[in-house]
């Protein structure tokens, strides 16, 4: 089994109302409890605006710390999920229900495996 992060892209702002927020989340919820029902959640966490963000850099051996997302954009990711799937396609099958769950896109990506710890 492969570990693979499934990132939530969505765009830059506020959030939608709660007309259009309610039903996503309840939609999400529901595909979260499928994922854990399945077996294949790790983990899943929603992120605070880039706007808290912090970049760390190191030049010459010092680093300097600013604020911010590293590049600007239109979008940012927004929260992520780490499941366990046989392969690439079931890691699709989960992104493409996540995604039409939230209505925003997914970047599906396996993690490398690191031995040892």
């Amino acid at each position: 089994m492969q570990n693979y992060l499934l990132s939530i892209y969505q765009p830059d702002g506020g959030p939608p109302p709660p007309e259009v927020l309610d039903p996503i989340m309840r939609d999400l919820e529901e595909v979260n409890a499928e994922i854990k029902a399945a077996g294949a959640w790790v983990f899943s966490g929603g992120l605070h605006p880039p706007s808290t963000a912090t970049v760390v850099r190191v030049k010459d051996d010092e680093a300097l710390m600013t604020d911010g997302p590293y590049v600007e954009g239109k979008e940012h990711i927004g929260g992520f999920t780490v499941i366990r799937a046989a392969d690439l396609d079931a890691a699709l099958e989960w992104g493409r229900k996540l995604a039409r769950a939230i209505t925003l896109p997914i970047e599906v990506r396996p993690l490398q495996h690191v031995s040892g710890g």
